[in-house]
């Protein structure tokens, strides 16, 4: 069909158009029902991604609620380096929001988001020490309690051969056991002394290496008792010590257990023994070596039932630690290589003193490495948390550390042998 139209402004010419008979391609209708469908796709993808956001972070709130209950259960202890440790390993990071941070760990086939707050993953002790005791009274202090009332006590080993106090609270020590420097074998002396305990009755426990003994002060007395050993006699007996290092008690002290370092064996004797009575051997005693029925010159160990069935013992020229049952046959290794010594995470050298908290977590004196090891339940890496491994005398530092204790608060105390001084590191 054709159209006839007039430019009425322009020519008086008529001007022809020709129309198509076919319908047009896209009628409006059609252009209309396009984009209300594309509207609604909008709506329904921007929708799905908002109840999904909201349904993250809904779930995200309640776990950190749950965490934060955790945490406070926490509350009067300390932070736990550990907990923190696993979560670096297991989570990946996936967003960073100023003080929080998101990870997702894919456990048991579930996708769960936790929230922590973020770095540092601190550690749980102000590594800058305060020196309590030094070198104007110590020569070289080893073995270290802490009584229910907070006197400190330390071991003056080489020199000295006597045991200090130092009352809560005050700066200046005296001498609670043996004669300053006069080594020796008699009732009121002692020979390269090693560690100290304090039972409920105030009574003080001593190991004597070189006088291959234990020593009782009964009541504050200066004279003490051998109560394990034979005074002056070294043997591989049950009643005999080759030298031994550190020890101790169960909780109700009845027993102690007492690292027989040159016979590479753990003795156990009850509390109220006499000299020359037998000792019962419940690990080791299999000569030195690196399998898991020997030890290899035992020096710490700390055992106590209601924490751990197991006993745990640190091998000085093994370069590791044991965990043994009292009385079995064997035990097994969780830390350090066997016979090997080193420095990074997995390694130690010469390990000295030893200590388990409550969530049997592990410290571990490195001497060799200038450093104290974490361990957290069954990992073999540690977590250096004091030291950094060059023997010096600064704050943050520390020279052939032998032993470790903790008081009521968690605050931590480490002998410094090598730079004759007591270090204590604050609980954060």
């Amino acid at each position: 069909m054709t159209q006839v139209f007039f430019d009425e402004k322009h020519s008086p010419q008529p001007m022809i158009q020709k129309t198509s008979t076919t319908a047009p391609l896209t009628t409006p209708i059609t252009i209309v029902d396009r984009r209300k469908k594309r509207s609604l796709k909008i709506f329904i993808i921007t929708a799905a991604v908002l109840i999904l956001v909201a349904t993250l972070i809904t779930i995200a709130l309640v776990l950190k609620k749950k965490l934060d209950t955790t945490a406070d259960k926490f509350n009067g202890d300390y932070h736990s380096s550990c907990t923190l440790q696993k979560m670096q390993q297991k989570f990946q990071v996936l967003i960073q929001v100023q003080y929080w941070q998101v990870y997702c760990l894919r456990y048991e086939r579930m996708i769960d988001l936790i929230w922590f707050r973020g770095a540092p993953y601190g550690l749980g002790w102000n590594t800058t020490g305060i020196t309590i005791l030094n070198s104007s009274q110590l020569t070289s202090c080893s073995g270290l309690y802490l009584d229910s009332n907070g006197n400190l006590y330390t071991v003056d080993e080489y020199w000295n051969h006597v045991v200090w106090k130092l009352l809560q609270n005050t700066t200046t020590a005296f001498i609670v056991a043996g004669i300053m420097r006069s080594r020796g074998s008699n009732s009121s002396q002692l020979n390269f002394p090693q560690d100290v305990y304090v039972d409920s009755n105030l009574n003080l426990y001593v190991t004597d290496y070189y006088g291959y003994r234990v020593q009782k002060f009964t009541n504050q007395s200066s004279i003490g008792e051998t109560i394990a050993g034979i005074s002056n006699s070294k043997g591989i007996a049950l009643n005999q010590f080759g030298g031994l290092r550190y020890f101790t008690f169960d909780s109700t002290e009845t027993y102690m257990y007492i690292t027989d370092c040159d016979n590479h064996r753990i003795m156990r004797y009850f509390t109220n023994s006499t000299s020359g009575t037998d000792g019962t051997l419940v690990a080791g005693g299999n000569g030195a070596g690196t399998n898991n029925t020997q030890m290899n010159y035992p020096w710490g160990i700390y055992y106590q039932p209601s924490v751990s069935k197991y006993m745990y013992i640190t091998n000085y020229y093994g370069h590791s630690v044991m965990r043994w049952i009292p009385g079995a046959s064997s035990g097994s290794f969780v830390a350090g290589i066997p016979g090997i010594s080193g420095s990074d995470a997995t390694m130690l050298n010469n390990p000295m003193g030893i200590k388990m908290d409550i969530y049997q977590n592990l410290f571990v004196v490195d001497s060799t490495n200038n450093r104290v090891q974490l361990f957290c339940p069954n990992s073999s890496v540690g977590i250096t948390i004091i030291g950094d491994g060059i023997p010096r005398d600064s704050a943050t530092q520390l020279n052939r550390p032998r032993s470790i204790i903790f008081d009521s608060s968690m605050n931590m105390y480490i002998s410094d042998y090598g730079n004759a001084r007591i270090q204590k590191f604050m609980k954060l």
